[in-house]
């Protein structure tokens, strides 16, 4: 499959979580919030930020989630959206099933996979995944979270961490830096 070449799609999710990171019983680990942009190849911008809240069928967000992520309830009630209306929105405003796709490690791609694969839903994006965290290690020769891959460019964290758009803006930020200094050769074996 052919997928353009002009942007890349950069995304970072948050889901339910708790305190020991293990699900109470009857709960489930599930996305409650989607954050995308777009980072242009050519002039290397980035653009169409965009925070997506979901709302969680299969879970409640704990006191330990907000803490963390600064998602309440109140903020899903007001305005999450069912998990099948925010696939779609990515594929419409994204086309984000005929673009290159990236995420921070290998978690947000899992979790996707997972719970389309739960609710039946189809997966909304192409079979052209990035791993940043890799493309990091690749160019820098060591793994580490976006936080310190900030610090290693000499970068500050913009924005809320563990806010889903802001978590994607800044690896949409470490990607365009390694694409600055390293060329697009870094990217060359995810087809771009």
């Amino acid at each position: 499959m052919t997928i353009r070449k002009d942007q890349i799609l950069v995304l970072d999710l948050e889901a339910t979580c708790w305190e020991g990171y293990k699900a109470p019983v009857g709960q489930l680990n599930e996305i409650i919030e989607v954050g995308v942009c777009l980072l242009n190849v050519a002039d290397l911008s980035i653009a169409a930020k965009r925070s997506l809240l979901v709302t969680p069928l299969e879970s409640e967000i704990s006191p330990f989630c907000t803490a963390l992520t600064s998602i309440t309830p109140q903020m899903i009630a007001q305005e999450g959206q069912p998990f099948e209306a925010v696939c779609a929105t990515l594929e419409r405003d994204y086309d984000s099933r005929n673009i290159l796709w990236a995420s921070w490690g290998a978690y947000d791609h899992e979790m996707f996979r997972t719970q389309c694969k739960r609710r039946k839903q189809r997966y909304p994006f192409s079979k052209k995944h990035v791993n940043l965290k890799r493309v990091f290690a690749d160019a820098k020769g060591e793994r580490m979270g976006t936080e310190r891959a900030l610090e290693n460019l000499a970068m500050s964290f913009e924005g809320t961490r563990h806010r889903a758009h802001d978590d994607a803006y800044n690896a949409a930020r470490i990607l365009a830096r390694l694409i600055q200094d390293h060329g697009l050769a870094i990217l060359r074996k995810y087809g771009l």
